[in-house]
């Protein structure tokens, strides 16, 4: 998941025992949380009717709806290729399209301007929009759909707020944040949902790991950051809307499925400010991480489920830790290696603080994602990293898992 401190919280893309549990609860639209929808390789299931339908019969079927909400996975290609599509069937069938992004703050918005606009080069606009900085995912998985944005002149929007404002809220509560912080917040955040906030656990809950510790308050707290970059997101994205949509407009957001299940996430906060209509389609591997089929789905998961391919490992590398900054340093400290990752392989630790990567400084998080953007599967890489007041070298050898 997410290389940021937050990706630990806010758990987008549930896998493995939790997912099978997140697919099927029973909360979200009361019409539909009754039952199940078939899901099928290559078909969009209507989980109003259950019919399976085509990309060109689900554009149709959007066409009330002012914001179309499409769920993702970050590292999976099969996902982005379905929200290509859709943007492509929308355009197709003579909608004006605008683009919301989870990955940037809304302080990025100029350069998002200036890429469509087609004002910026690939390297111009990955260096000046900051995105290895902002988000860390590799470039190409979401090349395409920038790049058909710009060939269709479609506008793109930063719908986040900077990442250390909802690392405040978790940490110290909304009604604690100073005023330039609070500047940066939604005029209202709904952290009442206690659907929501089952979902949010049953997303974290595996029964190991940091979370199976936490006490009430902790949790309550991680939902809170988790609403408040929800209601961000919606906030921000009406706002686009409004001001730059017009008759017939359609905002498609972009964004980590976690926030779209259920309706429960952003769909939910955006009530607070549209009346409109709002679907949501989210892409479902129709295998899960033990290779065992998974068939049905709850109908109020959301309104289009897109049966996909499961991809065992990304497309590109990644060492599989999570860091945030080091006290009193902008350098990168280890708090979390994933088990069988590349990371675990290499001998990473809990505490490690990165110091170089290849010879490179790695002075803050930009710098070790760009590094790593830079290594294809089968590459090596050589980290220092300060232990217990000492300097370690690690040897890291970027290598799937064999199905």
């Amino acid at each position: 998941m997410c290389r940021m401190m937050l990706a630990l919280i806010l758990l987008l893309c549930p896998l493995g025992t939790a997912q099978e549990r997140v697919l099927h609860l029973e909360i979200g639209d009361p019409v539909r949380r009754g039952r199940e929808v078939p899901l099928v390789l290559d078909a969009v299931t209507d989980s109003a009717s259950g019919e399976h339908i085509s990309p060109a019969e689900l554009a149709r079927r959007l066409g009330r709806a002012g914001i179309v909400v499409v769920g993702e996975s970050h590292t999976s290609m099969e996902f982005h290729a379905v929200q290509l599509r859709i943007l492509e069937e929308l355009q197709r069938a003579g909608r004006k399209v605008l683009v919301g992004l989870e990955m940037f703050p809304y302080t990025e918005q100029p350069h998002l301007d200036n890429w469509t606009r087609g004002l910026l080069t690939e390297k111009g606009f990955i260096e000046l929009s900051r995105w290895y900085g902002n988000w860390g995912y590799h470039w190409n998985y979401y090349r395409d759909i920038f790049l058909f944005a710009r060939e269709k002149h479609i506008p793109m929007f930063a719908l986040n707020v900077p990442r250390e404002i909802v690392s405040a809220v978790r940490k110290k509560g909304v009604q604690n944040l100073t005023p330039e912080e609070a500047a940066h917040m939604p005029p209202k955040i709904d952290s009442d949902s206690e659907e929501h906030f089952a979902l949010f656990r049953a997303m974290l809950e595996s029964g190991e790991g940091m979370h199976s510790s936490m006490d009430a308050a902790q949790w309550r707290a991680m939902f809170d950051a988790q609403c408040t970059w929800d209601a961000a997101m919606a906030h921000n994205a009406v706002r686009a809307l409004r001001e730059h949509g017009g008759e017939g407009a359609v905002m498609v957001v972009l964004i980590g499925s976690g926030h779209a299940a259920y309706g429960l996430g952003i769909q939910r906060q955006a009530r607070q400010w549209y009346d409109g209509a709002i679907a949501s389609v989210i892409p479902i591997p129709v295998r899960d991480d033990r290779n065992r089929p998974v068939e049905t789905v709850r109908a109020s998961y959301a309104d289009f489920v897109w049966g996909i391919l499961p991809e065992k490992n990304p497309l590109y590398p990644d060492l599989g830790i999570a860091t945030t900054e080091a006290p009193g340093s902008k350098r990168r400290q280890v708090i979390s290696v994933a088990k069988e990752s590349v990371g675990q392989q290499a001998g990473f630790a809990t505490g490690d603080i990165l110091v170089s990567m290849d010879g490179i400084p790695v002075t803050d998080r930009e710098t070790l994602n760009r590094l790593i953007s830079e290594k294809r599967w089968g590459d090596g890489a050589q980290f220092v990293v300060e232990r217990g007041g000492r300097q370690v070298t690690l040897q890291a050898s970027f290598r799937r898992r064999a199905p």
